[in-house]
């Protein structure tokens, strides 16, 4: 049996609780209904608010009706133990599903990208969508004009942020493979959007989170695709890379990235597994520069997936990773030092289809896993869901912050995420209150929210004129017989609102650089596009068309690869090049020369 070390520590006012992890699988429903195979995407929420988190999915390629009874958004409620019941809604699938309230009223919704978009109805009929649901879990009603990918193969990975800080949940989805490229689309709160950022082309490895990379409250991704990973937002819908000194993504993309503040300092930092199936993570040092954390973590193994939480809750993000059967969490120490502590295993081959971590759904205050992985033999390989809940179980009331943590910086009239989790002793529930103080962690308080479920999230809309930088959120759960509480372990701020005139037009189409321009197999372009639509193509000496390499709708800079091939992926014979950036104020070309 497993030993634990119960430790507990004062830090920043509240109390942490350390202990060694130790896991029991959990996962009894979530065989309804059987999967096929292919990748898919898997939430926590608490989708009908009854205080215990669910999981949902639109299913792998045996959605809908593929070989299996999958169809639709799949939702497996849950019991607050780890035991699962599913309903399904809708006649489409296989893709990635995000979960948030889009329309502020007070109900769940969701967002998904998909590739069977094979719906009759408005409901399932295009390949990123977003539907409204009614706080049951069982009904949804589209909600999605004007989301637009300007691709037709398919989108996959998807989450929500409030992109533009007006308090609406804003959507971003990567594409299925190849192609479709990566779309943000703004919402305006009536039920239309406007896609403010995208671009075509390339291959993608399915990977898509929404974060603040460089803590300035504008919205930021990580995104596994062939021309970049990370970008940070300018809080008007546009988006800049800045993958800066970060090892080469490859052209498929880095895999399984994730975000999280690994060294507490308020900025969100970057995980992912390496072609070798290493675990990297590297932390956001400023301006393009990235600094390498990975010290003690596989620089080569099975991995293929990660994500970064705080598992243990000793006020540390540390790095979980999945692939090949194997799923493994290393205890970070906030300064690049990682601890192995645990491994689990599935059957074999157990490809990596799906992974998350992060909430707790059975309330002993310690975040769970959900995975799928491909298990069987080649011919009859069939994805299995696996819920892995932290098995110690709590004697007392407590309650600890997840979000925010410390140093970040929200904008006033925006909306973001506060999670925590708590533990409830065996045979009681809890409600939590939380409240805000805008001028130290000892108050005044006021409320935020008073007596939501304990579910783990609260979508915060933070109301405007609001403005200081030693903002600290108390969180107070409270059961028939006790009362616990936490505090956020340092301060984050709130900034008002920006008065930017968003009507602006766009600027004159920034500079283009290719190097070398003498090359025997590719070149690297890096350019800078403003507001409209941009695209990048390759034509020879004489003016004709070779190759379309990029087309983007939104601001922001970019580095991206030309393979010395055409648009059919035939190699380009020997000879000088024009590679051409075009935009709505001009165009810029740059001359390059291939030598086979």
């Amino acid at each position: 049996m497993k030993k634990y070390l119960l430790v507990a520590i004062i830090s920043s006012g509240f109390l942490f609780h350390v202990k060694a992890l130790d896991y029991t699988e959990s996962s009894g429903g979530l065989g309804t209904p059987e999967m096929e195979g292919g990748r898919t995407e898997i939430e926590f929420a608490d989708i009908n608010a009854d205080g215990h988190p669910d999981l949902l999915s639109i299913g792998d390629h045996g959605s809908p009706y593929v070989n299996t009874q999958e169809h639709g958004v799949m939702v497996w409620f849950g019991n607050g133990q780890g035991t699962w019941s599913v309903s399904q809604t809708g006649d489409f699938g296989y893709g990635g599903i995000a979960i948030g309230d889009v329309n502020n009223d007070g109900h769940l919704d969701i967002g998904y990208g998909m590739h069977h978009n094979w719906s009759g109805t408005d409901f399932g009929d295009s390949i990123m969508e977003a539907a409204l649901g009614d706080g049951t879990g069982y009904n949804w009603t589209a909600w999605d004009d004007g989301i637009s990918t300007g691709g037709n193969w398919g989108m996959f990975a998807t989450d929500f942020a409030d992109v533009t800080n007006d308090g609406y949940l804003d959507i971003g989805s990567v594409s299925f493979g190849a192609d479709d490229g990566v779309h943000i689309c703004v919402n305006h709160g009536d039920g239309t959007w406007h896609r403010s950022f995208g671009f075509s082309g390339g291959n993608s490895t399915m990977f898509f989170q929404f974060g603040d990379v460089n803590a300035d409250g504008n919205a930021d991704f990580a995104v596994g695709h062939q021309y970049g990973s990370v970008y940070l937002g300018d809080g008007d819908g546009g988006f800049s890379q800045v993958d800066g000194n970060l090892p080469p993504g490859g052209n498929m993309g880095r895999r399984g990235c994730s975000l999280g503040d690994v060294n507490n300092d308020g900025q969100q930092d970057l995980a992912y597994c390496n072609s070798d199936g290493g675990v990297e993570v590297w932390v956001w040092a400023g301006s393009t520069t990235w600094q390498d954390y990975s010290n003690a973590l596989p620089a080569a193994g099975p991995y293929y997936a990660t994500q970064l939480c705080d598992m243990d809750m000793d006020d540390y993000i540390d790095v979980a990773a999945f692939g090949d059967s194997t799923m493994t969490v290393w205890l970070g120490d906030g300064a690049g030092g990682w601890t192995h502590d645990v491994t689990l295993y599935t059957a074999g081959p157990g490809d990596c289809e799906a992974f998350r971590v992060g909430c707790d759904a059975d309330h002993n205050g310690y975040p769970d896993i959900v995975l799928v992985s491909e298990e069987g033999d080649w011919m009859n390989s069939i994805n299995t869901p696996h819920f892995y809940k932290e098995s110690s179980v709590p004697e007392s009331l407590f309650i600890l912050p997840v979000s925010p943590r410390g140093g970040e910086t929200y904008v006033a009239g925006s909306t973001h995420f506060v999670d925590w989790t708590c533990g409830v002793p065996s045979g009681s529930s809890a409600l939590v209150t939380l409240d805000l103080s805008l001028t130290g962690a000892s108050g005044p308080w006021s409320v935020i929210a008073s007596s939501v479920p304990n579910n783990g999230r609260y979508q915060w809309l933070i109301p405007g004129g609001q403005s200081s930088s030693n903002c600290y959120i108390r969180y107070t759960a409270a059961t028939a017989s006790d009362t616990s509480a936490g505090i956020t372990p340092r301060a984050f701020r709130i900034s008002p609102a920006s008065s930017a005139d968003e009507t602006v037009p766009g600027a004159l189409l920034g500079d283009c650089v290719v190097f070398p321009s003498i090359a025997a197999r590719s070149f690297n372009i890096r350019f800078t596009a403003c507001r409209g639509n941009t695209v990048v193509s390759v034509h020879d000496r004489t003016g004709r068309y070779i190759k379309k390499l990029f087309d983007i709708s939104g601001a922001g800079s970019f580095s991206i690869i030309w393979d010395c091939t055409d648009d059919k992926g035939a190699a380009v014979p020997s000879g000088v090049y024009f590679v051409t950036v075009t935009g709505e104020q001009g165009g810029i070309s740059r001359k390059v020369v291939f030598v086979e």
